[in-house]
């Protein structure tokens, strides 16, 4: 069998002089005709510190996969930033930027008959949006991380970007000065890399690591350290070896590849983000998965690690403590691991693991022994009731108050929640409710990063609760509840919530429940009106148009078949 097995189709025989003669145009010689052309999927760019160094590792990747007989070709895909575009309505963008990306992937590969892809991303979306296009194309293919950022310091403590958020509520609430939070603000981002806690971007290239989709140990390095780049060529040559094998993506995504991310991701305490991108994933690569699956995993994994947003360390002492290596192997070793899941290297996870130590450090306590964890079950519960009959997602643990029932307060959107909250208008007890932020409704399912970290920094964390049909960053902790599925803007009962209402949020039943009658509820269903459209036009109207509840991972393409 041929190298090049697909992109032969634009490089061999006569009717193909014309494609040549544009290859040769960008650096082709007559011996490289008959080499795979890798893709390398570039989200380079200074939009934000997540995806700034990534040029530097994208070029180690060019020359490790020339060096490892390929011919390597360089695109560029798109970010946005979700630090900077929180709280506004480019924040609505975000999960849209997931399909965008998937879908530039998907196109310029499978136009350009390349015979693998190597994507390399930083910010959040960047992850998932390229296993998507994985996971769709089965192609051989390697992700490789951009790398998290180092802590920013202050007053002997670790910053994240996190805490200029909370920054902001403590300010609001008289907790600290101006000067105290513009040092913050200078501090939190000291260089290049994404956000530094176990937040969305750290939990997702986790997650592909324990999935054999990324290399051992390269979800959790820093991005300015050497050894980032060394990895990343090192992937170059992975890849080009899996090309020659033939081991492709829908080997390596299967259920058990997954379920073994999912028990990584509960055991490191990742973002609630992850259930969202992994049900894509899954979608994508036809693998069946539902919400309960996270439940039942949830049930049976601990939560092993201390880390932000409701810890003490960063994604950087995690990885000097042993990484996701130690976790899996910790996880091996009680049986909650898929052993025979494939690797990306031909190996299979039980192969990854065999010389990895099975007990974590005794001079660290980022990574806690199995008979003292941080809580005995995982924190991602799916929650369901009246309000989510098809599910939500809450993270639950170093909740002080995993129970509260209180009055709503409804808003129709983020701006007006965080106004009120930064107004003392919150008071301890009640349920914030933030409708119309859905997949469809916002659209785009916005994170509520900056309304919950408001919370936080104002004290009520363990006192309020806080309900959306959208999303929360992985740096939310608290009592809070997203993906509430229906959304509002499908008429789910969420929408049917009004000002004063009674609200249960209960972590241990695992229950979102209205405190009103089913008759009511069906009688205000009855004189619901679906509101007009915010966009008609552009990638917002066809985004609104096309996606799927988030029960279903908010994908573009359910039911097209």
């Amino acid at each position: 069998m041929p190298e090049n097995v697909r992109s032969q189709l634009i490089t061999k025989g006569v009717q193909r002089a014309p494609n040549r003669a544009m290859l040769r145009a960008v650096g082709f010689e007559d011996s490289d005709f008959t080499k795979p052309i890798i893709a390398v999927a570039n989200a380079y760019s200074t939009i934000t510190p997540c995806n700034m160094g990534i040029n530097d590792l994208a070029t180690r990747a060019m020359s490790g996969a020339k060096e490892a007989g390929g011919m390597p070709q360089i695109f560029g895909t798109i970010t946005i930033s979700d630090g900077i575009s929180m709280g506004t309505e480019g924040m609505k963008y975000s999960l849209v930027s997931r399909d965008v990306i998937a879908d530039s992937i998907e196109t310029v590969c499978n136009g350009q008959s390349m015979d693998g892809v190597l994507a390399i991303g930083g910010c959040d979306k960047n992850m998932p949006g390229a296993m998507i296009a994985i996971a769709r194309m089965n192609i051989p293919a390697i992700f490789v991380y951009g790398g998290t950022i180092k802590p920013g310091h202050y007053n002997g403590k670790d910053l994240t970007v996190v805490s200029a958020f909370e920054a902001v509520g403590q300010y609001s609430a008289g907790k600290i000065d101006e000067t105290e939070l513009t040092e913050v603000e200078r501090r939190a981002c000291p260089g290049a890399g994404s956000c530094g806690g176990m937040f969305t971007a750290n939990t997702m290239s986790s997650a592909f690591e324990a999935m054999g989709m990324s290399l051992m140990y390269s979800s959790t390095m820093a991005a300015e350290d050497p050894e980032k780049a060394d990895s990343t060529e090192k992937s170059a040559y992975v890849l080009v070896e899996a090309i020659r094998k033939q081991i492709l993506p829908r080997q390596i995504i299967t259920r058990k590849a997954i379920e073994n991310a999912i028990s990584v991701i509960m055991a490191v305490g990742g973002s609630t983000n992850a259930v969202l991108h992994l049900l894509a994933i899954a979608h994508a690569a036809e693998v069946e998965l539902s919400l309960d699956d996270f439940e039942t995993i949830r049930a049976r994994v601990p939560v092993l690690c201390d880390l932000k947003p409701s810890g003490k360390y960063v994604t950087t002492n995690l990885h000097q403590a042993g990484g996701i290596p130690l976790v899996m192997k910790m996880l091996l070793e009680k049986d909650l691991l898929h052993p025979d899941a494939l690797t990306i290297t031909g190996k299979t996870i039980g192969e990854q693991l065999a010389d990895i130590p099975s007990q974590a450090p005794a001079n660290q306590d980022v990574i806690r022994p199995w008979d003292n964890p941080m809580y005995a079950q995982g924190h991602l519960a799916i929650l369901k009731g009246n309000l989510a009959t098809e599910g939500a997602v809450a993270k639950i643990t170093g909740v002080k108050n995993p129970e509260i029932t209180g009055p709503a307060r409804v808003f129709e959107s983020e701006e007006a929640c965080l106004e009120a909250i930064l107004a003392g208008k919150i008071q301890a007890g009640d349920i914030i409710v933030v409708r119309y932020e859905g997949p469809k409704g916002g659209p785009g399912m916005r994170e509520m990063l900056a309304p919950t970290s408001a919370i936080i920094g104002a004290g009520l964390g363990d006192k309020v609760g806080l309900i959306t049909d959208g999303r929360f960053s992985g740096g939310t902790y608290g009592m809070v509840v997203g993906h509430v599925a229906p959304e509002a803007a499908v008429g789910g009962a969420i929408a049917l919530i009004k000002e004063g209402d009674t609200i249960t949020i209960n972590a241990h039943k695992r229950l979102l429940q209205l405190n009103i009658s089913d008759e009511e509820l069906e009688k205000r269903r009855q004189v619901w009106q679906p509101p007009t459209p915010r966009y008609t036009r552009g990638v917002l109207a066809k985004y609104a148009k096309l996606v799927s509840s988030s029960s279903q991972g908010a994908v573009t393409d359910a039911g097209l078949d």
